[in-house]
């Protein structure tokens, strides 16, 4: 699906969302997604061809317009793992922005493949985990399905285990830049 880590196939920006993590934020929806979750609330997003093609300089003018924390979310980034892991570098070094990626994969499927590991490396939290509708609990923070996990990217790789993210201490805006 992937051409090459200057573009990344996009179904819509959504600039000042509160809902893909705490604060507002801009939401980049990628297509693609193969894991095709029973009674998914983005079947849409399921097409690897679907949406169009933007340039990663013209979604970084989009964030540093918002200047907001970002969330990638779909479809599955990480089907384009190779734009994903420069969008991420670059929002991470130009920008200083916290980075949330919600992904189908499951921590262990993403630490037993180094390309999709190397691809979160820089993000902040991951939200993985299939949707299981059997599962499914309104009252969760950031997630559909009880299975899911809010995972500290950085802390679970330093720890080479799984750490969940904590909200303590995430009260402001200004606790999502680095």
């Amino acid at each position: 699906m992937e051409a090459n880590d200057e573009t990344l196939r996009v179904l819509r920006v959504v600039e000042g969302t509160s809902v893909d993590g705490p604060s507002l934020r801009t939401s980049i929806y990628v297509a693609g997604c193969r894991h095709a979750c029973p009674l998914c609330h983005n079947p849409q997003s399921w097409d690897m061809n679907g949406g169009e093609r933007r340039s990663l300089d013209n979604l970084m003018q989009v964030i540093a317009y918002n200047e907001s924390p970002v969330t990638l979310t779909g479809g599955d980034p990480l089907y384009q793992p190779v734009a994903v892991k420069e969008l991420v570098h670059r929002i991470k070094t130009e920008l200083g922005y916290n980075v949330w990626c919600f992904t189908g994969f499951t921590w262990d499927e993403i630490v037993a493949d180094p390309a999709l590991l190397d691809t979160i490396r820089e993000v902040d939290v991951v939200v993985e985990g299939r949707f299981v509708n059997a599962l499914r609990d309104t009252s969760l923070l950031f997630r559909g399905s009880s299975n899911q996990r809010i995972v500290d990217v950085r802390s679970s790789i330093d720890a080479r285990r799984l750490i969940e993210w904590k909200r303590d201490g995430w009260e402001s805006l200004d606790d999502f830049k680095i």
